[in-house]
């Protein structure tokens, strides 16, 4: 169990980060947050979400942080340490929210000190809305929770994460290699939003609300998009993402192809393996 003693700090208060906060807070930590927003800040104070939070990093108070997790785009999660790593404690333990691993783990991890270590951490979990007001510490019940430990983390630094995992609620906690992550989230994550983009914009949908029905919108709610993070997420795993693109466009050809030529077989056994592999996912 992470010591309830341990400070932890959120870097970056919006959606996932005010999760995080929310999920913490309640089972006794002491959060602190540092986020650019003096709104976001006054917010979460307001809303019991933390004990206290600046939007201008100072030594005094990052230093003070056992713990501090980053909910940051990627390249804001670079750029922070590159200004300021140098306000960590001695000993912190860092870890993130990010999407992607493979870019960014070793990259963190060849710039810090060396007397503070980091390792990666994604919760399988968020939601289509964004910013702290939208945060919510019941997404992690039921979620998803992948450590991507290197050979830079001890194990007592791979442990406290899982044990954050933990902490947040989630119900179940995998380790995987940054390789082996991205290329899991490639699938499983950036290619559903893909096709779900793809859907909503190969044509104008505009009066289509009116007559669609369940299929349509659960198979395009991920389609309100951050821009901003979702093309930043797709470029940094740029080759796998096009890997698990091409394999969905086989499958895709292969379906279009057994209409066209009237193969009831063909498309009664892909239904079939879809049908026993969407099971898997229900228990």
């Amino acid at each position: 169990m992470l010591d309830k003693n341990k400070k932890i700090l959120i870097v970056g208060l919006g959606l996932m980060g005010g999760s995080y906060a929310l999920a913490l807070k309640e089972k006794g930590y002491r959060v602190g947050a540092v986020t650019r927003s003096p709104e976001t800040i006054r917010y979460a104070l307001e809303q019991g979400m933390i004990d206290e939070g600046t939007t201008a990093p100072e030594a005094a108070f990052v230093g003070a942080y056992d713990l501090v997790v980053f909910a940051l785009y990627p390249h804001l999660l670079l750029e922070w340490l590159e200004q300021y790593q140098g306000m960590l404690r001695p000993g912190a333990l860092l870890t993130d929210v990010t999407g992607v691993k493979s870019s960014i783990v070793y990259r963190v991890q060849q710039m810090l000190r060396g007397d503070v270590e980091f390792i990666g951490a994604h919760p399988m979990a968020g939601r289509e809305l964004s910013g702290v007001r939208s945060a919510d510490a019941g997404i992690f019940r039921g979620a998803n929770y992948i450590v991507t430990p290197t050979v830079a983390n001890t194990e007592a630094a791979i442990t406290a994460c899982e044990d954050l995992g933990r902490a947040l609620g989630v119900a179940r906690i995998s380790r995987l290699s940054p390789e082996k992550h991205d290329e899991m989230i490639g699938f499983l994550s950036q290619l559903t939003h893909c096709i779900a983009v793809s859907l909503m914009t190969c044509r104008d949908t505009e009066h289509l609300s009116a007559y669609t029905g369940d299929s349509f919108r659960d198979l395009t709610r991920i389609a309100r998009i951050n821009g901003d993070m979702w093309s930043e997420l797709f470029l940094l795993n740029k080759e796998e993402l096009q890997r698990q693109i091409g394999l969905f466009i086989t499958q895709l050809d292969a379906l279009k192809t057994a209409i066209e030529n009237d193969d009831t077989d063909t498309l009664k056994e892909m239904m079939r393996l879809s049908t026993e592999r969407r099971a898997f996912f229900d228990k």
